[in-house]
């Protein structure tokens, strides 16, 4: 069965490449899906194709649970989801919870041998060692939410001293902010806009640009406008 890797990261400037690099090492065969997204929900576009491929006996390895998700409750649910589907799912910085453990639970649950008083004690047993088994799954998938709470703390405290210490907090009103793809794109408006001479309309134009939405390619335009 194929082995798939899925590596996230929450926003495009940060690095992925440690992820691939870790799931490669693992296994160098294995399709990784990877994305920008933030792990606090589950409609993640390459998420929901990467689920849409798999099929039962197949895994996906992941560099730690957060990148599976950071919510607790919907991690839990995907993975017992999964497991249910005969997923195998592997996390290379927390294995003691890959389903193979949770797996192992089950088949090694102790027999009944025929005897009333002693089954009663066998069953006990046995919903302990899966509760526990359980309780270890949650575990990780909760840290994984304290760990983002815990970011959103200290960001919105840091913001509030700034504040209180009389700084600027965030763009101030009617900046302008210069980047790459702002430029490049204003490039192509000059060149190729009807308002500046060209001969293509705003929908062409914007086909043309790609990935940018209507309110910012306006902005652009009336910036170009006021010679900014």
């Amino acid at each position: 069965m194929p082995n798939y890797g899925y590596a996230r990261i929450s926003k495009p400037s940060q690095s992925i490449e440690r992820q691939v690099r870790n799931i490669k090492k693992f296994d160098n065969k294995a399709k990784i899906y990877q994305e920008a997204y933030t792990g606090t929900k589950q409609d993640r576009p390459q998420w929901l194709k990467l689920l849409k491929d798999l099929k039962p006996g197949d895994t996906i390895i992941f560099d730690s649970v957060s990148r599976m998700s950071r919510n607790a409750d919907d991690g839990y649910k995907a993975y017992e989801e999964l497991y249910n589907k005969g997923i195998n799912l592997i996390f290379l910085k927390e294995r003691h919870i890959d389903t193979s453990t949770y797996r192992d639970a089950l088949n090694q649950q102790i027999a009944t041998t025929g005897n009333e008083i002693a089954d009663t004690y066998i069953e006990a047993t046995n919903k302990v060692l899966m509760i526990l088994a359980k309780q270890q799954i949650k575990l990780a998938f909760e840290q994984a939410q304290k760990e983002v709470d815990d970011l959103h703390k200290r960001t919105s405290e840091g913001m509030q001293t700034a504040k209180l210490n009389g700084k600027q907090i965030g763009r101030k009103k009617g900046a302008i902010i210069t980047t790459k793809k702002s430029t490049e794109a204003k490039k192509v408006i000059l060149k190729h806009s009807i308002d500046f001479g060209g001969g293509l309309t705003d929908k062409e134009v914007m086909q043309m640009i790609g990935s940018i939405s209507r309110n910012t390619f306006y902005k652009y335009k009336k910036e170009l406008r006021t010679g900014i």
